[in-house]
């Protein structure tokens, strides 16, 4: 029961969500997460490091950047099954709609150097 609690603490802020369904689009960098969602980049790591630990994502170093994504094989099937899912419930979201654009938008040689 412990790691059901994990599992679904993880995805029970709004934020973890929109953060997921970003990361669905493409792997992005702290910074950029930041960007997209105007939130404080320490409570955006929080976030990550809740979801990196909980087996959703994960970090890659690739040169100076940090890149965060969907994890493609976590060790609980059920993250998986639960991320596959998110779009049944939230796609339609209009705050998930116009995260996806920013995204698509979003460029780190800006955004991560100011």
């Amino acid at each position: 029961m412990k790691e059901n609690t994990k599992l679904f603490k993880a995805l029970s802020d709004p934020n973890r969500l929109r953060i997921l369904k970003m990361l669905q689009s493409k792997s992005l960098c702290v910074c950029e997460i930041t960007d997209v969602l105007k939130l404080a980049t320490s409570t955006v790591s929080k976030h990550l490091s809740i979801l990196k630990d909980g087996g959703f994502i994960l970090e890659q170093k690739n040169g100076k950047w940090v890149n965060y994504l969907i994890n493609p094989r976590p060790s609980d099937p059920r993250i998986s099954s639960l991320i596959s899912t998110l779009d049944f419930w939230i796609s339609d979201d209009q705050l998930i709609i116009s995260d996806k654009q920013k995204v698509q938008k979003v460029d780190r040689f800006k955004v991560c150097s100011r």
